[in-house]
């Protein structure tokens, strides 16, 4: 809140510097809680360990493939879409606790609010990620392609950062923290378990594979494998990024509306 108050008396005012201040002020929160954080990273985590060492038997592999190796990527994408629903309740707690009646009060680019409030969101995600990663190599993970690991990161990141501003349109709809809470993991469920998050789409009943295979959940995690593992991601990196232009094409003009209305 301070960051904001100051911000208002800054000699160039603007969007960014309301962005700036918005971003940094959802993180200050963040710090000040990092009970969110820790329950946020003990979920994927024990996903990655039940999945590995109970299921990952039982899955049939090509000689030489390692379940961690095809886990891993899975999780990372598993986390930043579960991460996004923690936008729709950060924001109907604002929202309840009349903060976004402040802000509107305020001098200041309305929009940082709701860009704000994904940015800071992307980014505790981000920091979730690099936890499981490190989780990951501490279990078996391995890959001899850093730079690759890296723009898989980046690719989850990017999904995230779409599905947060989907998370924000509910929570501008629905304006209830309990609401947002029940509501905002029910769209992710599908995607995350119909998708070759924790095991190939081929295993999966015919018509349920037409659906899994082009979906934004399996494309992204099939790029990452392939980045991570030295291969050309080819059609599922340019299909991810696809995907995530087209959720942030769709839904930041339908928050920001939103938001106008009040």
């Amino acid at each position: 809140m301070t960051a904001v108050t100051k911000n208002q008396h800054t000699p160039l005012p603007g969007l960014l510097n309301d962005v700036i201040a918005m971003t940094r002020r959802n993180l200050l929160r963040l710090c000040r809680t990092p009970q969110v954080i820790v329950f946020a990273t003990i979920q994927p985590v024990i996903f990655v360990l039940l999945f590995n060492f109970v299921f990952g038997g039982s899955i049939d592999f090509a000689e030489g493939v390692n379940y961690i190796d095809f886990l891993v990527p899975g999780i990372l994408v598993q986390t930043s879409l579960f991460a996004a629903g923690n936008t729709a309740i950060g924001l109907t707690d604002d929202l309840q606790k009349g903060a976004i009646d402040r802000f509107r009060s305020l001098p200041m680019h309305h929009s940082a609010v709701l860009i704000g409030r994904t940015n800071a969101d992307a980014l505790r995600a981000a920091l979730t990620m690099t936890i499981i990663t490190v989780v990951g190599f501490l279990v078996g993970f391995r890959t001899d392609h850093y730079g690759g690991l890296i723009l898989g990161v980046l690719l989850a990141i990017a999904l995230a950062y779409a599905f947060n501003w989907v998370f924000a349109t509910f929570a501008l709809y629905v304006k209830d923290p309990e609401a947002a809470q029940a509501g905002a993991f029910l769209p992710v469920f599908p995607l995350v378990f119909a998708a070759s998050t924790f095991a190939p789409v081929q295993n999966m009943p015919g018509w349920l594979q037409p659906f899994a295979n082009n979906q934004p959940v399996t494309v992204t995690v099939d790029a990452i494998r392939a980045l991570t593992q030295g291969m050309p991601p080819g059609r599922d990196a340019v299909m991810s990024l696809g995907y995530s232009v087209a959720i942030l094409v769709v839904f930041i003009p339908l928050a920001s509306r939103k938001f106008r209305k009040g």
